[in-house]
């Protein structure tokens, strides 16, 4: 839930002028993107950001035009975490803060509902994706970053371990040595880097940030979500299954896929030598 660095507290003048919603939507044919829109806060958590981003995503997951979702920030960063300004983060009457609450309201049914989108999720990521915000990238289905971008596990620096699903993500991202040494040290992880250890799926230039990330999404759309997004359950399940279970699992949903529109359209489709059209989701 912690930072790369504090992010600077917009102003009263600021807040009052600011009346964009904070999570940004816009639909480009079955791919839609939602920008968490906290610019000046480098698009760190509050409770507020987190409804809003929550009910955009059941939004997507609920809309059949909808085939593909892109999670990216406004401004200079992805997301920096949480806002400790937030009200959530004040000191009860013991002069602590109940974070424990704050992950149990916030961010296990964010982690939670990205793992279970009926389409797949890309995390398009453009300068610092911190504690949380890192978390939240890495719980995407697929994360292309910009060549500038970075990684921060910060929260032993404050005394803290990773949450938002990174305790989970991490050691089967990376292994147990990585994420150690990831959330041990909290050092800045550059998108290079990651890609090269595996936490994320492509770094690219900057300047070709979008035109990946769009091609990608369009990509995914076009194809058979339904597949996609149980093919992302299987492979979630199957690291805690034996080889017999994982199979048990795959034939189980071979049985249901193939009984299904996709899959006689995408034999036909390729019989007849023409590009598929997936509907199931």
């Amino acid at each position: 839930m912690t930072w790369a660095s504090r992010p600077r507290r917009p102003s009263r003048q600021e807040t009052r002028l600011t009346t964009e919603p904070l999570v940004l939507v816009n639909q480009d044919g079955a791919v839609r993107t939602l920008t968490l829109n906290r610019p000046a806060a480098l698009n760190s958590f509050t409770a507020a950001l987190h409804r809003q981003l929550r009910e955009a995503l059941e939004a997507a997951a609920q809309d059949p035009g909808v085939r593909c979702v892109v999670l990216t920030g406004a401004g200079r960063g992805f997301c920096a975490g949480q806002d400790l300004h937030d009200p959530d983060m004040a000191p009860g009457p013991e002069g602590t803060v109940d974070i424990g609450a704050v992950i149990e309201a916030h961010y296990k049914p964010l982690a939670l509902l990205l793992r279970r989108m009926p389409v797949p999720v890309l995390a398009r990521v453009q300068g610092v994706a911190a504690g949380a915000g890192a978390n939240l990238a890495l719980g995407c289905d697929m994360v292309v970053a910009g060549r500038s971008a970075s990684f921060i596990q910060a929260f032993s620096k404050i005394g803290l371990i990773p949450d938002c699903g990174g305790t989970w993500l991490l050691p089967r991202l990376a292994g147990r040595a990585v994420a150690l040494g990831l959330a041990l040290t909290g050092e800045r992880l550059p998108a290079e880097e990651a890609e090269r250890l595996g936490l994320i799926w492509r770094c690219v230039d900057d300047a070709q940030l979008d035109e990946a990330v769009t091609a990608l999404a369009h990509r995914l759309a076009a194809m058979s979500t339904r597949a996609l997004a149980v093919t992302r359950q299987c492979l979630d399940q199957a690291v805690q299954l034996d080889m017999a279970a994982a199979l048990d699992q795959e034939a189980h949903w071979q049985r249901e896929l193939g009984r299904a529109h996709d899959f006689r359209e995408g034999v036909e489709a390729f019989t007849a030598k023409r590009a598929p059209v997936f509907r199931d989701r």
